[in-house]
């Protein structure tokens, strides 16, 4: 992409941004500002957010403008996710939000190189864009595997071989089949205990 375009990361194509209560893995029940990127290419074909995709139909935004908006909220910490937000130069953002001493999150696929220096990384890696920097495995906090068929147990095996020991796992299901794979999933980490299972709460809570 253009770097030109985003000013070395201080303006980037902002979709939404709220601010709620983490619904999904280690900081579930968390309060926290969601910043969500607009921007993908990896196309899942569950993806609940696919509005996000098209770079085109998202404003370029100030980072320093959403930060402000932040503070306003007195936030403890933002979650930057996408749509994939690595997509994107971010090292502007974390540098900026730990001057404000907000905490700085990111959910990403790891199919592009993730920049900046961030508090915790949850990866998620996907099928049909795998990590392209195997760095990743090493840097992520938390790896969420999304499970919509059985098979995808296999897949999250694969990248749990990857990731180091103090790396957190969990086993999430798609939620448009989340009554019948959860059950399985339950199951799963019944006989392989180093997984947890992972919800996406903010749905039963009815939040953002």
């Amino acid at each position: 992409m253009e770097e030109d375009i985003f000013k070395n990361g201080a303006i980037l194509p902002l979709m939404e941004e709220f601010y709620t209560l983490q619904g999904e893995g280690f900081f579930t029940g968390s309060a926290a500002y969601f910043i969500r990127i607009g921007g993908c290419d990896i196309g899942c074909r569950w993806c609940d957010t696919k509005l996000s995709w098209n770079r085109e139909l998202h404003p370029l935004t100030p980072i320093d403008e959403i930060l402000d908006r932040v503070e306003s909220y007195q936030a403890p910490t933002i979650v930057v996710t996408g749509g994939e937000p690595s997509m994107y130069p971010l090292d502007y953002i974390t540098t900026r939000a730990h001057a404000r001493g907000i905490q700085t999150n990111i959910e990403t696929s790891g199919a592009y190189t993730v920049t900046g220096a961030w508090d915790w990384i949850c990866l998620s890696p996907k099928k049909n864009s795998p990590p392209f920097d195997l760095e990743i495995y090493n840097r992520c906090h938390e790896l969420k595997m999304i499970i919509s068929e059985p098979s995808d147990f296999e897949w999250a095996e694969a990248n749990a071989s990857k990731i180091h020991p103090d790396c957190k796992l969990y086993l999430q299901p798609e939620w448009s089949q989340h009554k019948i794979i959860l059950p399985l999933i339950i199951e799963y980490v019944k006989k392989n205990t180093k997984w947890k299972v992972s919800l996406q709460a903010h749905k039963f809570m009815r939040i953002p």
